[in-house]
């Protein structure tokens, strides 16, 4: 059943809608983790450095609403906002992304909204991250929900660059100085080199044999 918030007032609503999400990024985040373990279990070895999960504020939803030109209802926020539930995976290779990304896309109770590569597409900025949008079975006393979850996954080279690129888009509004946005294409050119070199050299050390 596609999740539509119950309409009791706003502040219920808004904390049934918390309530639901909330729930979801736990199921999700219990796949990850499972996911992990296992593969520590076979190959010795955790694609998954670290888990970041968040629920959107009240106050980003609405911006967000705004700028679509979406009335700002919860409503609304349910259909048109498909963030509002956040995990961010954090790998140490870009193999690991696609590997991790391949895992979820074939859990069968999850089912995939939609996909955005930003590592084979970056965006003009520079951005890099792998992008799925999903739905999550959430198991309540009297039905059960399938409740959008927005899945990043990227390295931690990635994540870093894009830590500085949100800070500096929200410092500036949006508008930072030409300077410093090719400065930034120019630091994700150098993330990017980064990670190539250090998946090529994590290949070599997983080939040699140690006596």
């Amino acid at each position: 059943m596609e999740y539509i918030p119950e309409m009791k007032d706003e502040v219920d609503s808004w904390q049934e809608v918390q309530l639901v999400y909330n729930s979801a990024l736990k199921e999700v985040n219990t796949k990850l983790e499972i996911l992990n373990d296992e593969f520590q279990h076979v190959h010795q070895y955790n694609p998954i450095e670290h888990i970041k999960a968040r629920i959107k504020t009240s106050e980003s939803i609405v911006k967000k609403l705004k700028k679509n030109g979406y009335e700002t209802t919860i409503p609304n926020m349910v259909k048109y906002v498909n963030d509002i539930a956040g995990i961010r995976v954090i790998c140490s290779f870009t193999s690991d992304i696609y590997r991790i990304a391949e895992m979820l896309i074939n859990q069968s109770d999850l089912k995939v909204v939609s996909v955005k590569d930003y590592i084979l597409n970056p965006k003009d900025s520079g951005y890099k991250s792998y992008h799925l949008i999903v739905t999550v079975p959430v198991f309540l006393s009297d039905r059960i929900l399938d409740v959008k979850v927005e899945i990043q996954i990227r390295t931690v080279a990635m994540d870093f660059w894009a830590s500085l690129e949100h800070k500096i888009h929200y410092k500036f509004e949006g508008n930072a100085p030409e300077h410093i946005k090719k400065e930034l294409v120019e630091c994700a050119m150098m993330v990017s080199d980064l990670d190539a070199k250090m998946l090529s050299l994590n290949e070599e050390i997983q080939s040699l044999k140690v006596d």
